[in-house]
């Protein structure tokens, strides 16, 4: 076990999961510094609104079909519901999900087989359209059923107060003795006449050291990583936007009444298709609309190269994106939209996104960059892994073995993975200027 310095770079899940589980393995936890730009949590409150893992709400399930996602998927279920830090102030709501499966789509005999082989087929309960628009008290009898071939309500999954349950965890890995910084990183600093990295500088010009660098700055990695990359002249194939680059979805919002929260309480999460999910009301009656429509922000750096990064205002979507999100909501409840009403407020939710949606947990493959880590990728799916994923990245850290299919599937790719991807309708197609 490696007992030297770790700065880990960003308060996300990753980071987060990271520095809580690193901190029960080492004898000194206080050698593991976690910055992030954001102020220190309360044990109930995150201060980081930026990143994809600081939300109100995330669906948490199992039903994938990868199979190693399924087992993780469950893994951390069962570990939201028996960790005590979580467990005890009920952040997880098993609401279950109904999903909609797309006319010809090959997904749901997939994720079936899936449960079968690892036997949990018998969470899984098929339903008729007729059933799914009756039940939970008819919530659903106006959705726009067309594009869907088969339904099932799968009880194990449900959903999480995202925001306060990274800000347990984080107060949970502070109690250990981590030390938590606010700062925002601005450039990896490369050890001069040495191998490998000195830490990162800070925007007060402060050099954060450290023996080992775990960049899990999601969104932001290829904007943190473009100036270190251009000093050493790394080659275009081995620069991180190769890997994984940042990419925006919006979010949209209602206010509920109380008796609007009273009744969509009822429903569980619902998946519309391939298309995005409605996560049910947050106990101050807000309901989100999900939506995979997602689009990159491309900026040419100093160097000349193409780099996405998120765009600075999260708050005000582009009429293009609002007119997208409202046919999302019109198809899935269109009711909220009678006599004129429109969300209350939009979010663009910004995550770094791979080619086949696996995160990439391991070192960077540059000799010079031996102890440069990186934990990042979450590809809008991986929030529900936070109980779990930083045992992972801490094999990594400390050289371990994963199991064939998390080396193989969380490792530095060299060449563009052609193989079906984990979560495909969310590759962006498009930029961010197109919905103005």
């Amino acid at each position: 076990m490696m007992e030297g310095t770790t700065l880990v770079v960003g308060a996300g899940i990753f980071g987060v999961s990271t520095a809580y589980h690193l901190a029960k393995r080492v004898a000194d936890p206080s050698r593991i510094t976690l910055l992030d730009r954001a102020a220190p949590p309360s044990p109930t409150t995150l201060n980081n609104t930026l990143g994809a893992s600081a939300d109100i709400n995330k669906v948490i399930r199992a039903d994938y079909s990868s199979p190693l996602y399924m087992k993780l998927g469950f893994e951390a279920i069962e570990a939201w519901k028996t960790l005590p830090f979580f467990r005890d102030p009920g952040v997880y709501h098993q609401s279950g999900w109904i999903a909609m499966d797309e006319k010809g789509s090959d997904v749901p005999r997939r994720i079936r087989e899936n449960f079968r082989n690892g036997g949990y087929d018998s969470v899984i309960v098929d339903m008729e359209e007729d059933e799914v628009r009756r039940a939970w008290d008819g919530v659903l009898a106006r959705t726009d059923c067309s594009p869907f071939g088969s339904y099932y309500l799968n009880r194990s999954a449900g959903w999480v107060d995202a925001g306060k349950a990274l800000g347990i965890m984080l107060d949970e890995a502070i109690k250990l003795g981590v030390r938590y910084l606010s700062g925002e990183a601005k450039r990896v600093v490369f050890l001069e006449g040495g191998n490998g990295v000195q830490g990162v500088e800070s925007d007060t010009g402060d050099i954060l050291r450290a023996d080992r660098v775990l960049l899990a700055t999601g969104a932001w990695t290829s904007k943190l990583m473009s100036t270190l990359e251009d000093e050493l002249d790394i080659p275009e194939a081995q620069r991180v936007e190769k890997q994984v680059s940042a990419a925006g979805v919006c979010v949209a919002h209602f206010q509920l009444s109380d008796a609007e929260r009273e009744l969509y309480s009822k429903l569980p999460v619902l998946v519309y298709g391939g298309q995005g999910e409605i996560i049910p009301p947050t106990s101050s009656g807000i309901l989100k609309f999900t939506s995979t429509t997602s689009f990159k922000n491309t900026i040419r750096t100093a160097s000349g190269r193409e780099i996405s990064v998120p765009v600075e205002n999260q708050v005000d979507a582009p009429r293009g994106l609002q007119e997208d999100s409202l046919a999302a909501v019109r198809a899935r409840l269109p009711q909220l939209l009678d006599h004129g009403r429109r969300p209350d407020f939009y979010r663009l939710c910004w995550d770094s996104i791979s080619d086949n949606q696996h995160p990439l947990i391991d070192k960077h493959v540059d000799s010079r960059l031996s102890n440069l880590y990186f934990a990042v990728g979450g590809s809008f799916h991986c929030y529900k892994f936070l109980p779990i994923i930083g045992k992972y990245v801490v094999n990594v850290l400390e050289g371990d073995q994963e199991g064939l299919d998390r080396d193989t599937a969380w490792a530095w790719r060299s060449t563009s993975v052609s193989a079906r991807g984990v979560h495909e309708s969310l590759i962006p197609k498009k930029e961010f200027s197109d919905f103005f």
